[in-house]
């Protein structure tokens, strides 16, 4: 059944602004969760680390009904379907597309700027809503291509997007896949809950006598949207990609010679522990241009650490990895390319935990003691630490 064959008649009616509010109202919604849809904050990181599976199942709904950009997709693929099978069909070829892509991207570790499948995920909902303006034949004067086929690949690339959400989590490496058909479940269970209301809506409008004008509206709406989205992706892909070329090339970290470490005079000496078989971070709060020295040492092991920063007001879980290895100690000098917390992330895989003494001087701010948050953070036992890097 194609789609092109659902659309009513074709003719124009007169809008009213109460003809309208309810295609606006609808957008609005989809907008409204903007600022909360990407990312995972540490809320969800604890909600999994006191939760476990039923945890994941929880975030991954949640995930889902503020997921505005999969919300609009969906609400574009069941616009013109008024019949059950139908509905279970295309459905059905969408989330079996992004569960493939979920599975698969997240158990493999797959990286993607998350930017990037963002903007290709805002292009899927104009693509809908053009499918559905008839726009292939009206304006291209083409056929338009296999719409369950075109479904399932964008599907695709809805998983992708949501397995870059995923990775921000604590996964555990010994239930990784449980962690995963967890989070799976919960998006099957936000789109069903979604699903739902948006059949009930268009359902409602369907039977009135501006429904041909309402989807209408609505269509084109979808189609601005998306395109609007598809923008504020690429500026933030640019802006994340301009930080990252600035910080290589500034050299945002240069080491200290043995001479330089004798005769510092450090501001602060501060004793840290690192629990067995687990990690922590530490984080303190630079301006852009700040300066920080620091040496730190632990006591007899080596351990992974990360230093890295994350800009300050970013929602997307962005952060830029400035040094990385296996050490028992490390020194240097960072030099903060953006504002933003900045800090350290240490793994101990020992069956015992471990001492750090970490010394620091410079431009920098102990957010702990400004606002009373802490700048110390326990991570997860196995957390898998994924970096996203734009190289």
């Amino acid at each position: 059944m194609k789609m092109s064959e659902m659309h009513g008649d074709s003719s124009i009616s007169v809008l009213t602004v109460k003809n309208l509010r309810w295609p606006i109202a609808v957008l609005l919604v989809f907008l409204g969760n903007l600022a909360f849809a990407h990312g995972m904050s540490e809320l969800e990181k604890q909600i999994i680390i006191a939760g476990g599976n039923l945890g994941y199942t929880w975030i991954g709904a949640t995930h889902m009904l503020s997921g505005y950009d999969h919300l609009a997709f969906v609400f574009g693929i069941v616009f013109f379907l008024t019949k059950f099978r139908d509905v279970v069909k295309y459905i059905t070829a969408f989330t079996l597309g992004h569960s493939i892509t979920l599975i698969f991207a997240t158990f493999n570790a797959v990286q993607i700027n998350y930017f990037l499948i963002d903007a290709v995920i805002a292009l899927s909902v104009c693509y809908i809503a053009f499918h559905n303006l008839d726009g292939f034949k009206r304006f291209l004067n083409v056929n338009a291509p296999n719409m369950l086929v075109m479904i399932f690949g964008l599907g695709l690339m809805h998983g992708l997007g949501l397995s870059t959400r995923l990775q921000q989590l604590p996964l555990n490496e010994d239930q990784l896949l449980m962690n995963i058909i967890s989070f799976n479940a919960g998006i099957e269970l936000g789109q069903i809950m979604a699903l739902s209301l948006m059949l009930f809506v268009i359902g409602y409008f369907r039977k009135g006598a501006y429904f041909t004008s309402f989807s209408k509206v609505s269509n084109f709406l979808l189609v601005l949207v998306g395109g609007l989205l598809f923008l504020m992706q690429m500026r933030d892909y640019v802006d994340a990609v301009n930080a990252d070329e600035m910080a290589n090339g500034q050299e945002s970290v240069q080491s200290m010679t043995s001479s330089e470490l004798a005769q510092k005079d450090w501001n602060e000496s501060i004793p840290l522990t690192i629990p067995a078989q687990s990690g922590k971070e530490y984080k303190f709060h630079l301006d852009k241009g700040a300066v920080l020295e620091y040496s730190w040492q632990a006591d007899s092991v080596e351990l992974f650490y990360d230093l890295h920063g994350e800009p300050a007001g970013d929602t997307s879980g962005y952060f830029k990895s400035f040094e990385t290895g296996t050490k028992a100690s490390a020194s240097g000098i960072l030099t903060a390319v953006f504002e933003g917390a900045h800090g350290w992330y240490w793994r101990n895989d020992n069956a015992f935990p471990v001492a750090i003494t970490l010394q620091v001087a410079g431009q920098y701010r102990r957010v702990d003691l400004d606002s009373g948050s802490p700048t110390e953070k326990l991570v997860e036992p196995m957390e898998r630490h994924i970096h996203d890097t734009l190289d």
